[in-house]
C-alpha cells in the first residue's frame, strides 16, 4: 500500500500541511496562490522543476478544493492544475435538462467524465479498459484527504489515504482504499442544487455490498478543513501522530475569497422562510470557517492572515514574540484569502472588476476575473517568507 505516503508519513523532520477550501470555480483563485507559492519555492530551493506535492506532505481540500489536493498529491505542478480549470470549468457547470433542473442546475456527467480522464492520465493510465485510479494508489505522492458529507448517515466525511485509518485496514471488504478517486472527489464536489449527489458502493460484488448517498463536504462545518487536518496529523484516533510545535508543523491554508455580505437595511419582516433557505446555510458555512481559522490562530503561531473581526483581530504571532494565548503554539499557520468585496479589490489594483462577478462559485464567464484576483492578491501578499522555518 502507498509506499510513498508512508515514508512521508514516518520520515523524520518537520511536516508540512496544505488545505483548500470549497468554492466551485472561484478554486482558480486559490491556484494563482499556489501558483505563487510554487514559483517561490522553486526560485528559494533552486529546482525549476519542483511541484507542491514536493513541498507538503499533506494536502487536504473540500469540494473544488478536493479536486486541487488530489491534482496537487498526484504530483501535477499549478500550471497543470489551472489548465485543466480553464479549459474544463464550462463544462464542470453544463447546465442539466429542463426536467432535472427542478432538482439541480447543471449535469454531473461532464464534470465526472472530466475528473476521471485527468486522473487517470496524470497517474498514468492510458486506456480505455484501464481500471480507475483508487484512493490507494501507490502512485499518490502525498498523504490526501477530502472532506464529504455522508447525506445518507448525516455526517461529514473525512476520507483519507492514510494506511494506518480504522475504515483503510487492508482485511475490511468495504476498504476506503478500494475507492474510485475520482468519484470521491466528484462526491465531495456535489453541491446540493447544483449538482446530483453521488451514489458509492462499498465492498461491490460481495455479500458486504451496500451504499451511501455523498454531497458537497462544502455544506458540512468543514469548507475550511485546516483545523480538521491538524486533528488528522496530530488526534491518536487517525494514527498519524505527528509532532507539534512551531518548528515541527506547517499548516497553509488557501481560500477561494471572502465577502461579509451585510444587509444594512434589513427588517424584521424580510425574514420569511425563503430568505432563511436562502441565508442560512452561507451563514453557517462562512461562520464555521471562520471559527476554524480562529482556533488555528489561537493554537497556531499565525504569521499571516487578514483580521477575522473588529474584536479578534488578525491575532498574529510575531517570530520571538510572547504567545498570545496561555499555552505554547502547536504550529505555524499561514492563511490566504482574498477579500472580494468592492473596497477589497480596489486594495488590489482591481477596482474595474465587479464584486459580484467573483463571489459566485459558478461564475465561468468569469474565468480571467478570477484569475486576476488570484495574481494581485498573490503578488502582493504571497511571500515564503510568511514559513521561513520551514526547509
Amino acid at each position: 500500500m502507498t509506499s510513498k505516503v508512508l515514508e512521508r508519513m514516518t520520515a523524520p523532520g518537520p511536516k508540512k500541511i496544505l488545505a483548500c477550501d470549497g468554492g466551485g470555480i472561484l478554486g482558480l483563485m486559490s491556484v494563482e496562490i499556489l501558483a505563487r507559492l510554487e514559483a517561490n519555492l522553486r526560485a528559494r530551493r533552486g529546482k525549476p522543476d519542483l511541484v507542491l506535492a514536493d513541498y507538503f506532505d499533506f494536502v487536504c481540500g473540500t469540494s473544488t478544493g478536493a479536486i486541487i489536493a488530489t491534482c496537487i498529491a498526484i504530483g501535477m505542478s499549478t500550471a497543470q492544475i489551472r489548465d485543466f480549470y480553464v479549459r474544463s470549468g464550462p463544462l464542470m457547470f453544463e447546465s442539466s435538462s429542463i426536467w432535472k433542473r427542478l432538482h439541480f442546475a447543471y449535469d454531473k456527467e461532464p464534470l465526472a467524465e472530466l475528473l476521471r480522464q485527468e486522473i487517470n492520465r496524470s497517474l498514468g493510465y492510458t486506456g480505455q479498459s484501464d481500471p480507475p485510479a483508487t484512493l490507494g494508489d501507490d502512485r499518490l505522492r502525498t498523504l490526501l484527504m477530502m472532506v464529504m458529507r455522508n447525506h445518507s448517515t448525516d455526517s461529514p466525511w473525512p476520507v483519507s489515504n492514510n494506511p494506518h485509518a480504522r475504515y483503510n485496514a487492508r482485511g475490511r471488504k468495504d476498504c476506503n482504499l478500494d475507492l474510485p478517486l475520482w468519484q470521491l472527489v466528484r462526491a465531495s464536489t456535489a453541491a446540493p442544487t447544483y449538482f446530483p449527489p453521488e451514489v458509492i458502493v462499498f465492498a461491490p460484488g460481495t455479500d458486504k455490498e451496500y451504499s451511501f448517498l455523498f454531497v458537497d463536504g462544502g455544506v458540512t462545518t468543514y469548507n475550511n478543513p485546516a483545523f480538521l487536518a491538524f486533528q488528522m496529523a496530530t488526534a491518536r484516533p487517525y494514527a498519524v501522530s505527528w509532532k507539534t510545535g512551531i518548528d515541527d508543523l506547517l499548516i497553509v491554508s488557501i481560500g477561494t475569497g471572502q465577502a461579509p455580505r451585510a444587509r444594512p437595511g434589513l427588517r424584521a419582516g424580510d425574514l420569511s422562510l425563503l430568505d432563511h433557505a436562502r441565508s442560512i446555510p452561507s451563514a453557517l458555512m462562512n461562520g464555521a470557517s471562520a471559527g476554524h481559522d480562529m482556533s488555528c490562530r489561537i493554537l497556531g503561531a499565525c504569521r499571516f492572515g487578514a483580521p477575522i473581526d473588529r474584536e479578534f483581530g488578525a491575532c498574529l504571532a510575531a517570530a520571538g514574540e510572547p504567545s498570545n494565548w496561555t499555552s505554547p503554539k502547536l504550529f505555524t499557520y499561514v492563511r490566504y484569502d482574498p477579500e472580494v468585496t468592492k473596497a477589497g479589490l480596489e486594495a488590489l489594483g482591481l477596482a474595474r472588476i465587479v464584486p459580484e462577478n467573483v463571489q459566485v462559485m459558478d461564475s465561468v464567464e468569469f474565468v480571467d476575473d478570477i484569475r486576476s484576483v488570484g495574481e494581485a492578491y498573490a503578488a502582493k501578499h504571497v511571500t515564503t517568507n510568511h514559513f521561513s522555518n520551514f526547509s
